[in-house]
């Protein structure tokens, strides 16, 4: 199959002319920490951060959603705990999901080693429901650390749960497609489930320059962009020697630099409720 290809479909999908530049600020990880609910939320309520994601089965999920106003949260599906010194497991009984310390795995790797694509199926369904049981207005589904689109056993559930949810979600740019050489992009435009044509990836910090340099090169279409943002409290620098990257991130989109470079771009802010609008529609 070849790639799909960038054009005007979903912007004129969306009601935007075709050389319309629409852009998504989404901060993942809501839930992850305590610093993290209070970053995010900051992001949402006081910066140009127009979207989240939700870690169900982070200690501190409960808390999140006890601060829900309403934003536009989708769901960040999880099989993987990375951090050494603090660890979460599945909400599911799922022993293929599980390490030898009794947490999600450490690495995508390991998980893809073990997962049974059944209990992946159940876990991921049952995070999705408990967020919609605590309040969440559902707008999308992406995946944590990308497990579950770089797979293709695992990109069944992704896309079954995108179309029984009735969800647009996030997809890494066609360059990761062609790298792996598994069409995910094609087969989710074949099914209809709406995604954005472009990602910038900034997984790795700093992020601040990297999303600056791609919006100085912002082509039409949708495009989102991701930060992580924490409040600088003793709790996150315990967790994570990227603390300070993730402190960044929250002044970024609060202190007026990030929409700076917004306007410069000529982008106009979206979120994903409207992809999710869009979606549904049809």
């Amino acid at each position: 199959m070849a790639d799909v290809p960038e054009g005007t479909d979903l912007l004129e999908r969306l009601g935007h002319p075709a050389d319309a530049k629409l852009l998504i600020v989404s901060c993942d990880d809501l839930g992850l920490t305590h610093a993290s609910n209070l970053g995010v939320y900051t992001a949402l309520r006081d910066g140009i951060a127009t979207s989240a994601s939700l870690m169900v089965p982070c200690p501190w999920a409960r808390d999140a959603a006890s601060r829900y106003r309403g934003e536009d949260v989708g769901v960040h599906l999880t099989l993987t705990s990375e951090h050494d010194r603090y660890r979460w497991g599945p909400i599911t009984q799922a022993p293929s999901l599980l390490d030898g310390d009794g947490g999600f795995p450490r690495t995508n790797v390991d998980a893809w080693e073990h997962a049974d694509p059944d209990e992946v199926r159940r876990e991921c369904r049952a995070q999705v429901e408990r967020a919609i049981l605590w309040g969440f207005d559902v707008s999308h589904l992406d995946s944590h650390m990308k497990i579950l689109q770089l797979r293709p056993e695992l990109f069944d559930v992704y896309l079954d749960l995108a179309l029984e949810y009735r969800l647009p979600f996030r997809l890494s740019d066609a360059s990761t497609q062609r790298a792996i050489g598994f069409p995910f992009r094609t087969l989710a435009a074949e099914e209809g489930v709406l995604f954005p044509d472009h990602f910038v990836d900034v997984s790795a910090p700093p992020s601040r320059s990297r999303i600056a340099e791609a919006l100085a090169d912002l082509k039409p279409g949708v495009t989102e962009v991701h930060v992580q943002p924490a409040a600088p409290t003793p709790e996150v620098q315990a967790v994570t020697e990227h603390w300070a990257d993730w402190a960044d991130d929250l002044s970024f989109v609060t202190d007026g630099d990030l929409a700076s470079l917004v306007d410069a771009a000529g982008a106009t802010l979206i979120d994903y409720r409207a992809l999710r609008d869009a979606q549904r529609s049809t």
